[in-house]
């Protein structure tokens, strides 16, 4: 199965993602960093961890050092910049408060599908293609909702 076939439940996104950022914050993870992350119980981390490694997703062995595989670098790294699309569309260009943003980035980012993520994606590199630009299109938006026109509110 290709890294772009491969269908992972929330869970496992959540781990894969969680290995992928606690690796490159600390060149490497432990069944204890994920769980303190996820704050989950180590045993639901362990079996998690089986299963990715299954999948070749991850290099694991109990007690030691988990590793993504290349493979798994790959997926991860799409969860995790499909993470940081979502964060940065509802922070950046919808103006919700940072951690709000980032709690409907979590909530989002699995239920989302490709073709509504790959236009959600292509909307976002648009709107920062145009901020670099001078045209700050997320700022025009956020006056609006802003502004005295509550008619977009109904």
């Amino acid at each position: 199965m290709t890294v772009l076939n491969e269908k992972l439940s929330a869970s496992l996104e959540d781990y894969l993602e969680a290995i992928y950022n606690i690796s490159c914050e600390n060149q490497i993870a432990r069944a204890k960093d994920i769980a303190e992350r996820l704050d989950v119980a180590r045993a639901s981390v362990t079996g998690a961890l089986k299963t990715l490694a299954e999948r070749e997703l991850i290099n694991y062995k109990p007690y030691g050092y988990i590793s993504l595989t290349e493979r798994g670098r790959k997926l991860a790294w799409k969860i995790v910049r499909r993470h940081e699309i979502l964060s940065f569309f509802f922070s950046e260009v919808l103006g919700v408060e940072a951690p709000a943003a980032q709690a409907a980035a979590c909530r989002t980012e699995h239920t989302l599908g490709s073709e509504v993520t790959s236009r959600l994606t292509a909307f976002v590199e648009f709107v920062q293609k145009n901020q670099a630009e001078g045209h700050d299109l997320a700022h025009l938006f956020r006056q609006y909702c802003s502004g005295d026109n509550k008619d977009h509110q109904r």
